[in-house]
């Protein structure tokens, strides 16, 4: 990752809380719509202690916000930072699809000169 880019202090926050599977377990289960500590402890064999500790992980990355319903607490996932993680990813993945066109059409170019000799070289052997 670049230091020196805008922002990179965020992406790797962000990429580094990503690195832990519980917490992507989380942000998947958030994707499909806001859920209290209660919720998202559910599928995990840890404390309530542990999972809002993997929360705070995500609200420093500034992946997920709180807000107070009443008695509830629930999380909420922020699409807009998810977004700008694949924007990030996606610039580079644009990068490596425009060399590997370049190397398929040198590739090919490569291929059908070869087979241009090879014809050639056929040729000429018929004709002696």
């Amino acid at each position: 990752m670049e230091h020196d880019a805008p922002g990179s202090e965020t992406l790797d926050r962000a990429f580094m809380a990503l690195a832990d599977p519980v917490r992507r377990a989380m942000v998947a289960r958030l994707s499909r719509g806001d859920a209290t500590v209660n919720e998202l402890a559910e599928p995990f064999a840890i404390t309530k202690q542990a999972v809002s500790k993997h929360i705070q992980v995500l609200e420093h990355a500034g992946l997920v916000t709180r807000s107070r319903d009443a008695q509830r607490r629930p999380v909420h996932l922020d699409a807009a930072a998810l977004e700008r993680l694949t924007a990030w990813i996606d610039q580079y993945r644009l990068i490596a699809e425009s060399r590997f066109r370049q190397l398929d059409e040198l590739l090919a170019a490569g291929i059908s000169h070869q087979e241009h000799e090879n014809t050639t070289a056929k040729k000429k052997e018929e004709l002696k």
